[in-house]
């Protein structure tokens, strides 16, 4: 099989200048198949549209709310035979969350590992009987630096420990696969200028920021799309369990 025999499932890919519309464009021009969850089903719809016609790859856009089963089930059903099998997965939907922990409610801590963590176990364990069956995967979870350092860009200690918790949700899945041909690694990007960040990335707080990096350069989209795109390749599968850093020499250990 080749990567046009398969999907790629990218989860809040709808944000026009999020990691995951880019990551979407990335693949689909490595010849990958396209299928979109987000919550917003029309950005949803208007990312695959995008996708379709400048790639002319296949792509499905599907409204999705990934902290409820029923949602996931119905979404993927939706996705059916619609295009071919889904062989990699990017778990790349999460929520920031600034709040300090002496501030910080169980609502709002609940809120933060449902997209984060159990949004990710919905999809993901959805999938992986279809890969593990086919003999091949490869699924990405977008982590944090956050989650390595401790916070302290942009996140609280509920983001944190969320964006840790995929790190061992990696770890732990790319023993229990790999006999199965799917591979599981995670993405820890640093200071990357998108909606998220954007309104925070202004002035001198950015000017602080970037002075501290070696590369002299806040991230952009496509840093951390290139590398998603590679460890997706079917040439990549000798790669698992592993945390790759994009972050421009933020943080260094």
């Amino acid at each position: 099989m080749t990567v046009s025999d398969k999907t790629v499932l990218i989860t809040g890919a709808g944000s026009k200048r999020g990691i995951g519309r880019a990551t979407a464009h990335t693949l689909a021009a490595a010849g990958w198949n396209i299928a979109i969850l987000d919550l917003d089903e029309a950005s949803a719809k208007d990312a695959a549209a995008e996708i379709g016609e400048q790639h002319g790859v296949q792509a499905v856009g599907i409204g999705c709310d990934i902290t409820d089963e029923a949602s996931v089930d119905n979404a993927l059903a939706v996705l059916g035979d619609s295009v071919p099998p889904v062989g990699a997965l990017v778990n790349n939907a999460g929520i920031t969350s600034p709040t300090p922990f002496l501030d910080v409610t169980g609502e709002e801590w609940d809120r933060i590992f449902a997209v984060n963590v159990r949004g990710a176990f919905n999809v993901t364990r959805r999938v992986t009987p279809g890969m593990a069956e086919r003999g091949f995967g490869r699924i990405v979870f977008l982590s944090s630096v956050s989650a390595e350092r401790g916070g302290g860009v942009f996140g609280g200690v509920a983001y944190s420990a969320a964006k840790a918790a995929e790190l061992g949700f990696t770890r732990a899945l790319a023993r229990e696969l790999g006999p199965r041909g799917v591979t599981v690694n995670a993405v820890a990007p640093g200071l990357i200028d998108t909606d998220i960040t954007g309104g925070a990335l202004e002035g001198e707080r950015k000017t602080q920021l970037v002075a501290g990096l070696p590369v002299g350069r806040n991230g952009n989209v496509a840093d951390v799309a290139d590398l998603i795109t590679y460890l997706c390749r079917e040439e990549s599968g000798y790669i698992t369990g592993a945390t790759y850093d994009v972050n421009g020499g933020a943080h260094i250990h």
